[in-house]
Order: C-alpha cells, then structure tokens, then sequence
C-alpha cells in the first residue's frame, strides 16, 4: 500500500479552504441572504396596501360611456295614414348601407306561430325542442337531423317529414323537398302542407310549371290554412287572372284580416283590373300592416304613377330601390316619374343603370331617348326612339319624338313625314294637340303658311283640357303673325276717251 497518504487533519484543512473559495461575495451573498429577502416581501406588502388605501380614498373619475348611435333610415311621406316609418329606434347598431326596414320599427314584430306543431312524445320531446330551436336560427342541417331522429322513434307524424321538406326548400335541394313531403302525404294524405310544400318546391326548380293541382289540393285538404290562398293567389296573379286571384285573397282576409301580404295581393289585384283607388287603397293597409314588407315600395310606386301622382311614386321607388338597386323593373318606373316630373338628368341616369341590367327594356329606351330632347342631346334622343320603336311598333310618342327631332336638325321635310306617319297612332286628343301642333312647325319650317295657318287653327278647335296653356298660347301668336292683314292696291279712276282733232 502507498505510504504517502495524508493525515487526518490535512484532508480536513483543505476542506475548509475549498469552502472558503465556493461562498459567495458581493452581490452574490446579497441574494442569498434569507435576512433580505424577507426584508423585501414585507417592504413589497407596504407598497401594495399603500396603493390599496390610495385607492379607495381617492375620487373617482367619470367614465364616459358612447351609446350606439342611429343611422336614420328613410322617411318616405306618401301615406296618409299614421305609420311608425318615423319613428326613432332605440340602442340599434350603426348599419353600414341602408338602414334595415326592421330598424324603423319601435318593436319588432309578433312571429307567426308555425302552422303545423303536433305534440310529441316524451321520447322525442328533447328532440322536438332542438328542431324547434335550430328552425328558428335557420340551422336546417339541424333541423333535418332532429327531424330523422323524431321520424324514426313516431314514424307516423306527417309534420316531421313536412319540416324535413321545409329545410331542404330552404337549402335549394327542391328534389330531395318534393321528396319529403311526398312522404308527409304517405303518412297522411290529407295533409294540405304538404300539397303547398311540392307545389313551392316544384316552381321553384321550373318557374313555368303548372302548380294548380297541388294548390287545389292544398285548399281542399286544409281549407283553414292561409298560406295556401295566397299561393294560389299568387299563382294567379303571374297567369293575369286577377279576379280569380282576388277571390283567394279575400278568403285569406277572412281567415287573417291583419295579414300584410293578403292586402298586397289585393292591391295587385285591382291594379291589373284598372280600380286604382282600391289598389291604392290595399297597398297602404299592407304598408301600415309591416313596413318591412319591400314589395309593398314597389306596389305603391306602380299605383301612384297610375294616379299621375309622381311625386309620392317617387318617394316609393328610391325606398325600394335603396334595398333592391338592380331591379330593372323599378328603374324603368323611377326613371319615367322622373321624366314626369322634369328631371331630365336623373332620368338617363336612372335608365342607364335600368338599360344596363337589361338591354331588352323597350319603356327605358322611350323616356331616355324622350329626356335627351330635352336635354337637346340628338344623336342619343334619335337612337333611343328608333329603338323603342322596335318594341313598341305603335308607340305615339316616340314616332313623334323622331318629328322634334328633325325640327332640331332643321329637317322641315323630313319632320313633315315623320308627322303624317305618326298621325295614325294619334288616339287622344292629347295626342292631336301634339300632332298639329309639330305639323304647323314643320309647315311654317316649309314655308307652307296656308298649311301651317290651317294646323294651328285645328289645334285650337280642340278642347283646353288636350294642351298646356302655353301651347294654346303659341297657336294664338303663330295665327296672328300669319293673318296679319296687308294693305290693298288702291283703285284708278278709268281713262276717258279724248276727242281727236
């Protein structure tokens, strides 16, 4: 064994002096003292019940709070009973666009109860409630798989097929919804809902189909439910049958005297049979009933201008066309009461955007071409009346128009023409003050001031109520210039005979 081995109390010095070298200093030793850091908890305690104390003490300061503010929507004022249009809604979120109609309303409406609800059982009472719940959020993959599960447990309830039909309608699979409801009337074939449902389902996928059948079964099954009047009715109405679509609209006012849209049906009704004032009439029930309902602007919009009244058609038309901006049909109208009342750039502007959408519109072609004559825009004015008359081969109007406008071009033969071949599409005694009216100008033009004299003469033998004054008033000037009388040769004495040398 070695015999240098170290002794017992050198191996226990250099443990102490390996030690020493390990403990640390400065800093170091600082961090590690226990003494320390209990010295900074407590003086962190102190801190935080100062700024406690501080706290509470203190005052408060005022936070102010932003409400949600209110787009205003718009105000139309063609209705002259009191409606709730004007009214401010409260704590509604600003919209971007076009106020919601719903927004103007000082509470929302009453849901209508569903039609079909048959208790289920207990079994299925879960799933009834998660059906319900989904349907009225529009979660109809919900719906359909609520639906399957109550289907499977009470095979014989015809409403759990029928809402299985109503979620794929509402999901654009119209097969698979006709589908459905044909498995609703298997299980009961008197289930009217569901000859609605495949009548709905089948114009939808053929907007040509003949759906009366299943309306007719629909009624004769259920002749308590509404809905299927006014499917009906509307069925109607798209195949001009307006007094067939007025009966079903008034069975449906007597099962639901407050339904909003049994009132636009109606109005639509008269309006295609000519009583403007009943049409009127129903359209601002129907406004009253649910200002939301947009069909409702553009009804009101149609009947006003067939009053003449342009104004308040107006009005209804630039609400409508707010929510709806490419409806071609309602540009063409809001176009024409512009036209109406004078304003002539709105009116190609409006038309523009109408033609735009559709290039077959043969009215929008009319007034833009009608409203470029006044704006004395004659390339535009002559190319939209050639146009309109390839739509409307007897149109009036715009066989008189192309007249004004060779008057504008100076073409005094030409106008003279285009006149002689309006005058067998004159059929009013409006459209006779027009027709002698441009054929004088088109004769003084010719310098045929017999024939001119002989036009003007005509147009004041008709009644005051076929022009404008002002018109009347020309005739007046025109005659007065033309028969102003010249002053006759004077006559000689005759020669008598002298006596020759």
């Amino acid at each position: 064994f070695p015999l240098d081995h170290p002794r017992l109390w050198e191996e226990e010095l250099a443990q102490q002096m390996k030690e020493e070298e390990e403990r640390p200093r400065g800093l170091k030793a600082l961090k590690g003292s226990a003494a320390l850091r209990l010295a900074g908890l407590i003086f962190a305690g102190i801190l935080l019940c100062g700024f406690a104390a501080y706290g509470l003490l203190s005052p408060r300061r005022r936070q102010t709070v932003r409400l949600p503010t209110v787009t205003p929507g718009p105000s139309p004022t063609f209705t002259c009973t009191p409606t709730p249009l004007n009214a401010k809604p409260q704590n509604t979120p600003t919209f971007a666009g076009p106020t919601p109609l719903w927004a103007l309303l000082p509470a929302t409406y009453t849901p209508t109860p569903l039609y079909v609800q048959t208790p289920g059982s207990i079994q299925t009472h879960d799933y009834n409630i998660a059906a319900y719940t989904a349907y009225k959020k529009g979660d109809w993959e919900e719906v359909i798989a609520a639906m399957e599960q109550i289907a499977t447990l009470e095979p014989n309830r015809a409403d759990t097929y029928y809402y299985i039909g109503e979620a794929y309608r509402f999901m654009g699979e119209y097969a698979k919804a006709f589908d459905a409801y044909k498995e609703a009337i298997k299980v009961d074939p008197n289930f009217g809902p569901a000859y609605l449902g495949q009548a709905i389902a089948l114009s939808l996928r053929n907007p040509e189909a003949n759906i009366e059948s299943y309306l007719n079964q629909a009624i004769k099954k259920s002749p308590d439910f509404t809905e299927a009047y006014l499917a009906r009715a509307k069925y109607y109405l798209d195949h001009n049958r307006a007094e067939d679509a007025l009966k079903d609209v008034n069975k449906a006012l007597a099962l639901s005297p407050d339904s909003a849209l049994a009132n636009l049906y109606a109005a639509e009704a008269y309006l295609a049979m000519g009583e403007n004032d009943k049409a009127l009439e129903a359209a601002q029930t129907a406004y009253s009933l649910d200002i939301t309902m947009l069909d409702v602007y553009l009804l009101l919009g149609e009947t006003y201008e067939s009053d003449g009244d342009w104004a308040n058609a107006s009005d209804a038309l630039e609400t409508y066309l707010l929510y709806e901006p490419e409806n071609p049909k309602a540009l063409v109208l809001l176009g024409k009461a512009y036209y109406e009342l004078r304003d002539y750039e709105k009116t190609v502007e409006t038309l523009n955007e109408a033609l735009l959408l559709q290039r077959t519109l043969g009215e929008a072609y009319l007034y833009r071409g009608l409203a470029a004559l006044e704006l004395k825009d004659i390339h535009r004015a002559e190319m939209d009346l050639k146009a309109a008359l390839m739509y409307f081969p007897k149109s009036f109007e715009a066989s008189i128009g192309l007249a004004r406008v060779d008057v504008l071009k100076e073409h005094y033969g030409d106008c003279y023409l285009q006149v002689e071949h309006s005058r067998p599409l004159a059929e009013s005694e409006e459209d006779w003050a027009q027709l002698y009216y441009w054929r004088a100008t088109c004769n003084e033009g010719r310098n045929e001031l017999a024939s001119a004299a002989r036009d003007w003469e005509a147009l004041l033998d008709l009644p005051e109520s076929a022009m404008p004054s002002a018109m009347r008033l020309e005739a007046r000037n025109h005659l007065a210039k033309l028969y102003t009388p010249t002053p006759s040769p004077t006559t000689t004495p005759t020669p008598t005979l002298t006596p020759t040398p």
